[in-house]
């Protein structure tokens, strides 16, 4: 297995979530898990992982609160792994690499579609302003410092005084 970079020092909030999600194999068994599929043995066969890769995965979204292991067999021991609040909070990070997916890498059409239960007809997640509820895209917007901010948002070299 290749170590990679640990992200836990970083002061940033994409960083902190690639931290817990950034592998791909933890995509993949959040993906399956809101589908439904919550037993070691479904997501192993469905994705192809190897028991010990996976047994990591889900040990370390377990420990990072995103799922969690529930018994539903003694003998042998079997567990259930849920979504917890934390990872269901997740959901629209999900539909946009779904969304994004479907349009750049689907060439067959989108493999799964949602439907919205309250009206039966196909959903796309569109990203909106919590306070006037228009839809937004990266242009609409601008980055302001946060009350966490510790550092410059953008960094200007000197040669910048314009």
């Amino acid at each position: 297995m290749v170590e990679r970079k640990s992200f836990a020092g970083m002061h940033c909030s994409v960083a902190q979530c690639l931290e817990v999600v950034g592998e791909w194999w933890s995509m993949l068994i959040l993906r399956d898990a809101f589908l439904g599929v919550t037993r070691f043995d479904e997501l192993q066969q469905r994705l192809g992982i190897s028991r010990n890769i996976l047994n990591h995965r889900l040990g370390r979204l377990v420990g990072a609160g995103v799922l969690e292991k529930v018994p539903y067999s003694e003998h042998p021991p079997r567990f259930d792994y849920r979504l917890t609040d934390k990872g269901r909070d997740l959901w629209p990070v999900i539909v946009a690499m779904r969304q994004w997916g479907d349009r750049y890498a689907a060439p067959g059409g989108p493999p799964v579609q949602m439907v919205h239960t309250a009206c039966g007809r196909l959903a796309d997640a569109d990203v909106v302003c919590s306070a006037c509820g228009e839809r937004i895209e990266a242009r609409d917007v601008r980055a302001v410092p946060g009350p966490g901010a510790v550092e410059p948002l953008v960094w200007t070299r000197p040669d910048d005084t314009d």
